[in-house]
């Protein structure tokens, strides 16, 4: 049976299990998963929200395969059971007749190589049209358009209706045990209607797809022995997340999880550039200016982007303009550092002043200084108990991530030159830290508060000590701060940090935000107490964080504060915990923490 010559694909022999995770490729909207109620058939689901055909910015996630009940069949047509083996360039098929291959031919084609010395094929169902009935009468749309091929000698090719689609079986004769005959079936999915019937030889295709993900993993930096299985797992999840440019998509981009979020988040999109600095740093750059291809003309940036549009406005769970954290220019900092890129920096400096009037100017309905979200999903914290009570609500998270905005904009300013700019960005940050201190430093009880309508939200998260990321805060505050972060009753449980404290009326460590970890979280944290002057406290943190990732077999969204499992609601492969579990592995077997 096949075996990869590379040792990373080997290395990842099996870490990805296509019951739950989609099995795809960098760049493609194909995903491939194997059925957990019919486990000797795969189906192939779409990337794609297609909100043309059913509108709902979340209505594609119930929509049925495009192809289902795919099989591999004997030469009279008949199922076979097989034995799964996964690597991250092929799915391999063990069956009575021998193994059958699966592969990327390109991002809109699958490739199936066939087993020698006997008939063989495949069959599989698709529905190329949505039929909607409605009180009216219904509709016909067609999803995408597909055509299946083979370089082979056809011996069957039936294709019959089953109501809701068609039925197809192709099987075709007996290969050669030896010589040059190298057959293979291709399934080619686009939008277009003229449809590509290219088909490599499979041994072309599967040469260069683990070509492909060969080179990918030799460009990532190394890291210490006990880390590297996770982090070339979460590298994985980085390059099988990234979708090609298609209508509003203009860059190549990473999803935070082709299984679950389709499109492009905007500060995702800034956590993963994060990691494509150590590899790539075209494609860090266009992590951070794929959003601001898309800024509005008051400087606003959406909150998230896909094929048909973008996400600007939100009906619920109130009517407002939506956005995400202002973190841009912390993480182009990050990435100039690692790669030097001056030219990113002239080119989203001025975006980025415009982004900063934006929530200065439109986001301070009292003119106090201090900055509101009026939206909860701007903040990134949907479910968040600091939003039970309504917005507008003055918040502790979202003032620290503008006093980072500033620094950062201020060191910007130097390295381009503009040195008054940079002493105006800084004085601005360091004014703003002083302000979060009156505005919602609780002296008693040694925390910050965000508020609505000026009164204190008394909900303990870990964004109550946001603040300490700054730099800025006197000794004794900091001091308060780090000492409630380390209390084992509220946040230093056996997985650090959960979302909400675990002594708050409010907490649900099954409930994203209300109490979960969440990877970008603690990353921020680690960061926050290196910068604050708690290396030792920050090295702890970033090695259990690491702990965290490594003890489930995925890379999850958020996980859960005791048990390290992944909450059922939890999307899987999830860019974000990837990306930051790679700055701090890296950083880690450096000996940067």
């Amino acid at each position: 049976m096949y075996r990869p010559s590379s040792p990373f694909l080997c290395l990842l022999e099996n870490r990805i299990a296509p019951e739950h995770v989609p099995f795809s490729d960098r760049g493609s909207r194909l995903l491939v998963y194997r059925d957990r109620r019919e486990p000797h058939a795969l189906y192939v689901k779409l990337a794609e929200r297609l909100t043309a055909l059913v509108p709902g910015l979340s209505t594609y996630r119930n929509r049925p395969p495009f192809i289902s009940d795919l099989r591999f069949v004997d030469g009279e047509g008949r199922p076979l059971p097989f034995e799964l083996t996964s690597y991250p360039h092929a799915l391999l098929f063990d069956t009575p007749l021998g193994a059958f291959t699966l592969v990327f031919q390109d991002g809109r084609t699958l490739s199936f190589g066939l087993p020698r010395g006997t008939a063989c094929g495949i069959r599989f169902s698709v529905a190329p049209d949505l039929v909607r009935p409605d009180a009216q009468g219904g509709e016909f749309k067609s999803v995408r358009n597909c055509a299946y091929s083979t370089n082979g000698e056809l011996l069957l090719n039936r294709v019959e209706s089953n109501g809701g689609g068609y039925d197809v079986t192709l099987v075709l004769a007996e290969q050669p045990a030896t010589g040059e005959a190298d057959v293979a079936i291709t399934l080619h999915i686009q939008a277009a209607p003229e449809l590509d019937r290219t088909v490599l030889p499979f041994r072309a295709a599967l040469r260069a797809a683990e070509e492909r993900w060969e080179r990918w993993f030799a460009a990532v930096p190394p890291v210490s022995e006990p880390l590297r299985g996770q982090y070339y797992y979460a590298w994985w999840v980085l390059g099988n997340n990234l979708m090609s440019p298609q209508g509003f998509f203009r860059r190549e981009s990473v999803a935070p999880s082709k299984a679950h979020y389709v499109g492009a988040w905007q500060w995702d999109n800034y956590f993963h550039a994060l990691a494509f600095r150590y590899t790539d740093a075209a494609l860090a750059r266009d992590q951070i200016e794929f959003m601001l291809d898309h800024q509005q003309p008051d400087g606003m940036i959406p909150d998230a982007v896909y094929d048909e549009g973008t996400i600007t406005q939100l009906q619920i769970p109130v009517a407002a303009a939506v956005t995400k954290p202002p973190i841009v220019g912390w993480v182009a900092m990050h990435v100039f550092d690692t790669t030097g890129d001056e030219h990113m920096l002239r080119e989203i400096y001025e975006p980025l002043v415009r982004w900063n009037s934006w929530w200065f100017g439109l986001n301070d309905d009292d003119s106090d200084g201090i900055v509101q979200y009026s939206h909860p999903f701007s903040s990134g914290l949907d479910d968040s108990p600091l939003w039970d009570g309504g917005v507008p609500v003055e918040a502790v998270d979202l003032n620290t991530y503008l006093c980072l905005q500033m620094q950062a904009l201020g060191r910007m300013a130097r390295v381009l030159g503009r040195g008054r700019e940079a002493e105006m960005w800084q004085r601005k940050s360091d004014t703003l830290a002083e302000r979060m201190i009156q505005h919602f430093y609780d002296d008693k009880a040694g925390l910050f508060w965000s508020q609505k309508d000026h009164q204190p939200i008394h909900v303990l998260t870990p964004f109550s000590m946001y603040p300490l990321w700054t730099g800025r805060m006197p000794q004794k505050i900091a001091d308060r701060l780090v000492a409630h972060l380390h209390d084992p009753r509220s946040f230093w449980t056996r997985y650090p940090l959960p979302t909400v404290a675990a002594s708050d009326a409010k907490y649900d460590p099954f409930q994203m935000w209300r109490g979960p970890v969440w990877i970008n979280i603690n990353y921020i944290f680690v960061e926050a107490l290196a910068r604050a002057g708690y290396p030792a406290q920050a090295r702890e943190l970033a090695e259990r964080t690491l702990a965290l990732v490594m003890s489930q077999n995925d890379i999850y969204e958020y996980y859960h504060p005791e048990t390290g499992e992944a909450p059922p609601k939890a999307a899987p492969m999830f860019g974000w915990s990837a990306a930051c579990f790679i700055d701090l592995a890296v950083r880690m077997s450096r000996g940067e923490l």
